[in-house]
């Protein structure tokens, strides 16, 4: 530090001082957390069930904080009770975004090579046996609402000759990890027994399982249940756990467990189902409603004690009749005006705010513009092709790896040798644009001079023409254009000798032909005498 930059220092050191300038004093805040990731998963779980009992008695029960303002913790004046509605929008979402990605998965691909691990495979997935399809759908929804979860394999040959695949959601899961590597995974089920729960904690790692019972975090032995009584810890092969999780996205609060897609729109579903329960009421209390004078109210014909009109529909109102003279005792119709547009606008907006960055609505089948065209109904679409490429970017890494799974866990079954498993798992295109536009933009490109014949061909046919058919459309295409192949000079340097379409030249001027052709003038055939 030189002379200038001390001389500096000081000043600055005078200055604060001078200014009576502290550090900050650092701070503590408390926060305490109101769930656990079991407690968020049960809370997703029963906005995925979407029962309108299930959601108030659940905020009714958690009614702390933020929760306690919140429209399904809320509680009517009495006398003024409003109809509590759910709109079934959070369940929708996840059954849809499963739909859009489920049919567009192929076949498992494996190699030439590896045709026996193909027809087990194909043994394991039948519907009989495991019925693969089906938990890939279970799977890709709980994941997709609660987080995380995990595939497992057990082996129970009185129920099956094959290995039971089953998949647990991730409330009924934890995952143990050791420097960001998955190490263990524990299953947990619960049984019941005397009048008590049980939990049973499966223990996945590499090499081992293990099983341990519990009762009310105490460890119990196997054989106080039945059920459990049978049940060995096993080793294997420590290059295999028979356990792979899957999560979509990562959870921001929960270190190592996946993220829903309902995090973050609790409050905002919360709020939908408040302005469309608000505008159901509206239409409810905005009925016409009749005055009836005191005298022409209907009458119990028994009684002769006037009708009491039902709350539901309140047809008519009793007014006090007017025996003046002159007068007439006139039924009146009075119709309250209902802010439809403005209700709308609520609905439209809280809508958007529950489907921002995970659906389009035009997924959904929501027409929130009904004069929208083709190519804008696709451009919302990019929202949905979003999320869809990460749940398939997430299948093609997992469950590759539940097929190699279970492969070897048929092996280990045999008493065979686990084997290295390659696998790959194709995904069809979503929302693919239509021939018409297709052949618009390829036929652009081809007058541009960007693309050519080979690739027109491929962007307009894709997986729907196999090679053949292609070289073949490739050929015409080129024979129409008047394209011609021609044969490629061939030229030897290395004897001093040239090629030119079958004739053989040396470099003292010799010619000879390969073909029975006489030799023309020149010893070119075609070439004028004294000419090459």
């Amino acid at each position: 530090m030189n002379l200038m930059e001390k001389i500096n220092e000081n000043i600055k050191r005078g200055i604060r001082s001078w200014l009576n300038v502290s550090q900050a004093n650092p701070y503590v805040f408390n926060i305490n957390e109101m769930m656990d990731f079991e407690g968020n998963a049960i809370r997703n779980r029963i906005w995925y069930r979407g029962d309108s009992n299930e959601l108030e008695q659940f905020y009714e029960q958690n009614a702390e904080y933020a929760d306690k303002y919140k429209f399904w913790s809320s509680k009517s004046t009495p006398g003024l009770e409003m109809r509590k509605i759910h709109t079934g929008l959070p369940a929708l979402t996840v059954r849809t975004l499963a739909a859009v990605v489920l049919p567009d998965m192929g076949e498992f691909e494996f190699s030439s090579e590896n045709e026996e691990q193909k027809q087990i495979w194909k043994d394991i997935a039948k519907p009989e046996n495991n019925n693969f399809a089906d938990k890939v759908e279970d799977a890709i929804k709980e994941a997709l609402y609660i987080g995380d979860g995990a595939f497992k394999v057990s082996i129970d040959t009185e129920v099956s000759e094959y290995p039971i695949l089953e998949w647990y959601a991730g409330d009924r899961v934890e995952i143990i990890r050791k420097k960001d590597k998955v190490r263990e995974v524990i299953f947990k089920t619960p049984y019941s027994g005397g009048g008590k729960t049980y939990v049973l904690n499966e223990i996945y790692g590499y090499g081992y399982v293990n099983n341990e019972l519990y009762l009310d975090n105490r460890k119990v032995p196997l054989t106080t249940l039945q059920i459990t009584s049978s049940l060995e810890n096993v080793t294997f092969d420590k290059s295999v756990m028979l356990a792979v999780p899957m999560m979509f996205y990562k959870s921001a609060k929960y270190e190592g467990r996946g993220g829903s897609i309902f995090d973050g729109k609790v409050d905002s579903y919360d709020a939908l189902d408040e302005v469309w329960s608000q505008w159901m009421d509206a239409l409810r209390a905005g009925r016409d409603k009749t005055y009836i004078p005191d005298c022409l109210v209907p009458r119990d014909p028994e009684t002769g004690a006037a009708t009491t009109p039902n709350p539901f529909d309140n047809r008519y109102f009793a007014a006090e009749g007017d025996q003046r003279e002159g007068q007439k005792n006139v039924i009146s119709t009075d119709q309250p005006s209902i802010p439809h547009d403005s209700y709308q606008a609520s609905y439209c907006t809280a809508l958007d705010l529950c489907l921002q960055g995970i659906i389009s609505p035009s997924t959904l089948g929501i027409d929130v513009k009904k004069l929208d065209n083709a190519e804008a109904q696709r451009e919302k679409e990019k929202t949905t092709l979003y999320t869809r490429n990460i749940i398939v970017e997430t299948l093609q890494t997992v469950l590759p790896q539940v097929v190699s799974m279970c492969i070897n866990a048929y092996h280990l079954m045999k008493n065979e040798a686990v084997e290295s498993v390659e696998v790959n798992l194709p995904f069809g295109e979503y929302a693919n644009p239509s021939f018409e536009s297709q052949v618009e933009t390829v036929g652009k490109a081809k007058q541009s001079g960007i693309m050519s014949i080979e690739r027109c061909v491929e962007e307009l046919y894709g997986d729907s023409l196999d090679d053949d058919c292609k070289r073949e459309e490739i050929a015409r295409l080129k024979a129409e254009q008047g394209i011609q192949s021609i044969p490629e000079p061939e030229i030897r340097t290395d004897a001093g000798e040239f090629r030119i379409n079958g004739f053989t030249g040396g470099s003292d001027g010799s010619k000879s032909s390969e073909k029975n052709i006489p030799d023309e003038p020149g010893g070119v055939p075609g070439a004028s005498e004294g000419g090459q």
